[in-house]
């Protein structure tokens, strides 16, 4: 009998969220995407020893080693995960630099350029960067360059309406996070077409495609394979692997659903002020930009501690 993961397929690319390479070979999904908290969790496995100490070797003598071999390291892992995918590996831009356009754009450079030292093509790469007003405006400049992006922490319609018109590649709302804060602030659980974040990618899902938008719309940060089911047949789903293998194991046929047909809002260009306004009115996504923004901080110092402390010990 045909399982919903194998179902799923058939409407949707599969793409997995994790940094593991072992979980990646298992699962064979068409992309991967990889974030500072999956970067932190691979790096402290022993299995990636030699990666991480490969960065710091490479590292030696820049002018901020540890912040370099960072990225080395970042992109070491992604060139280990493109070798056993079709399409693209999503590395993100640090998260500290998420209000600063020129720096994310030289970040972005520095990470393409890195993976273009050891043979893999931009096109196979996807910069990832925050969906504020100043990370879109920098993925707007780099996909004038051919360096395509991944827009992530994406809360608000506003964010979703910003970073179509700049012409970014695609896009990650986080459909469990948004759940989270609904159902905290609520007292009560959600599921199916109910639950929140199903309905904010819907939304953003028809509006793409009833004005023509090239944007790739990915669901990403699942709590439950029933917001997965209620989201079959969206561009791209980004799945950690514990929800790959449950929906592996679940025999079931997933039909399109029904949250992605129907009306959809009527087009707006926003410009800074417009986007800031909006987006502060959405109390949700105000409140959990800022938090991604500063739990994925956290983690990238953690990483460059962790780098820092295995230098040290081999000095």
């Amino acid at each position: 009998m045909t399982s919903k993961l194998d179902s799923l397929k058939q409407h949707t690319i599969i793409v997995a969220d994790t940094g593991d390479i072992q979980a990646i070979r298992a699962l064979q999904p068409v992309d991967a995407t990889t974030n500072p908290s999956l970067l932190l969790k691979a790096a402290e496995q022993p299995e990636y020893r030699a990666l991480l100490d490969q960065a710091l070797r490479q590292a030696a003598g820049s002018l901020d080693p540890i912040s370099e071999a960072c990225d080395r390291f970042a992109i070491a892992l992604g060139s280990e995960i493109v070798k056993l995918v079709p399409g693209r590996v999503s590395t993100e831009v640090d998260a500290r630099l998420s209000f600063d356009r020129d720096a994310t754009i030289a970040k972005a450079h520095r990470l393409i350029e890195g993976y273009e030292e050891l043979g893999i093509t931009r096109d196979r790469v996807l910069i990832k960067i925050a969906a504020t007003w100043e990370g879109i405006q920098a993925a707007a400049a780099l996909e004038r360059e051919g360096i395509q992006c991944n827009l992530t922490l994406l809360f608000s319609f506003a964010q979703a309406q910003a970073c179509a018109d700049a012409g970014v590649f695609l896009i990650s709302p986080f459909v469990g996070r948004i759940y989270d804060w609904y159902k905290r602030q609520e007292g009560r659980d959600f599921s199916g077409l109910d639950d929140p974040g199903v309905q904010s990618v819907a939304r953003i899902f028809r509006y793409y495609k009833e004005h023509l938008y090239a944007t790739v719309v990915m669901g990403a940060s699942f709590r439950n394979i029933g917001q997965i089911e209620a989201l079959t047949g969206c561009d791209r789903l980004t799945i950690s692997p514990a929800l790959l293998q449950q929906l592996a194991g679940e025999p079931g046929e997933l039909e399109l659903s029904p949250a992605l047909r129907g009306t959809a809002d009527s087009r707006t260009v926003l410009d800074e002020r417009a986007f800031r306004w909006s987006h502060n009115e959405d109390a949700m996504a105000t409140e959990k930009l800022a938090e991604g923004i500063r739990a994925f901080a956290a983690d990238q110092l953690k990483l460059e501690r962790l780098l820092a402390a295995r230098a040290a010990s081999a000095a």
